[in-house]
């Protein structure tokens, strides 16, 4: 089977919502992205073959974001370029797609990865039939298309209350694991351990040019005192809150990959291989234990065991959910998201995939790991997991 590397990636800095980015479609994050990768890995637009952009919020954001994004980066336009709507897996699953698309073929070089805005996503009305009278309520594109289970009509948050339910993990397990987060990626901001993976953003003004070339959401003397005091977000005696889950953000990645051969051939970099990759599904009720078979099945497929992992990055939608999955594979809490994750860092939804695959690649590099995990869970019931080689 021919290897597929990814020889650059790139991401923007995670914007808050309605923070720095709040101006910018996610199809513009998209192509800063683009454009990096590009460069870091010396590849011209013109030998891109395809895009593939994980991308969950795309109502009222015109035709194929990905697209936009594509040519907006100087990709010809005899070449193309899809979306890809996995929820939260949206951003990885688009980079396993373009490497499938090199081994079957179909491509030499495929850019791949995911953009969102949450904070540009917009409120629907359901008018085509006419309101004869009375008042007409907007939908909330991002909750109900991003945050809320399809199948039980809840947030996500209340899935986190079921694992935090089912795995016996109290409100000071959450809140102790979310300051951790936020004080591994306050020291990584602060050390510049992420300067090599961002690409800055530049911000047009009327008082002028602003550059945003660090994450906006990482929150600054994280405490646990001051966790403990906030109120359950999602059920009056649950233990979920806004500080122990994930954020609402603005973000995009772009990997570049390429056969083994090509890479070769080209005297590129290689950041890492792809080993193997895999989706698993599960209870929607439970959704967020969905990277622990994802996980397994990818290990498995790569020949690894958990306790061959240097080291792993696993998406933080909750701290309920970051816990349970450990509790579920037994890892080594160690080597798991050792420069924060996304309860500090952020999580723009359709972008995490590749932003947090992006991190452990340089993390990997940083750290001369041999192997790699990066794995997240998806809303609706689903879990998706990747080996990465060097």
């Amino acid at each position: 089977m021919t290897n597929i590397v990814i020889t650059a990636a790139k991401r923007t800095p995670v914007g808050s919502f309605l923070g720095a980015f709040a101006s910018l479609p996610a199809h513009e994050l998209g192509r800063i992205a683009i454009e990096a990768a590009l460069a870091q890995a010396g590849v011209s637009p013109d030998d891109v073959d395809e895009v593939i952009l994980g991308q969950v919020l795309t109502a009222g954001q015109g035709q194929n974001p990905a697209r936009q994004a594509a040519v907006n980066a100087g990709i010809p336009v005899d070449r193309t370029a899809f979306g890809v709507n996995q929820v939260c897996g949206s951003g990885l699953r688009a980079v396993a797609l373009a490497a499938q698309a090199i081994q079957t073929g179909d491509a030499k070089i495929m850019v791949a990865g995911g953009q969102e805005s949450m904070s540009m996503s917009g409120h629907a009305q359901f008018l085509r039939g006419g309101t004869k009278m009375g008042n007409i309520s907007l939908t909330d594109t991002m909750v109900n298309d991003g945050l809320t289970d399809a199948f039980n009509g809840y947030h996500m948050g209340i899935t986190a209350e079921n694992l935090a339910e089912k795995y016996q993990i109290t409100r000071e397990d959450q809140d102790r694991f979310a300051v951790a987060s936020q004080n591994k990626a306050e020291a990584a901001r602060a050390e510049g351990r992420f300067t090599d993976e961002i690409a800055p953003v530049t911000i047009k003004g009327r008082k002028g040019d602003t550059v945003v070339d660090q994450d906006e959401y990482i929150r600054t003397g994280a405490t646990i005192e001051a966790m403990a005091g906030l109120r359950p977000a999602f059920k009056k005696d649950g233990t979920v809150t806004a500080a122990n889950a994930s954020g609402l953000n603005d973000g995009a990645a772009a990997i570049v990959l390429m056969s083994e051969e090509e890479a070769t051939k080209r005297g590129a970099t290689v950041l890492g291989r792809i080993a193997s990759w895999a989706t698993c599904g599960v209870d929607p009720s439970i959704m967020g234990i969905g990277p622990a078979p994802a996980s397994r099945k990818a290990l498995e497929k790569a020949g690894w065991s958990i306790g061959d992992l240097d080291l792993i990055e696993a998406n933080e939608a909750f701290a309920a959910q970051a816990l349970s999955v450990g509790k579920e594979l037994g890892w080594d809490a160690d080597k798991v998201n050792v420069n924060g994750g996304a309860i500090a860092i952020g999580h723009p939804i359709g972008a995490s995939g590749a932003r947090v695959l992006t991190t452990l690649l340089y993390e990997m590099a940083r750290r001369d790991a041999k192997k790699g995990l990066v794995t997240l869970c998806i809303g609706g019931g689903m879990g998706i997991a990747m080996c990465i080689a060097r």
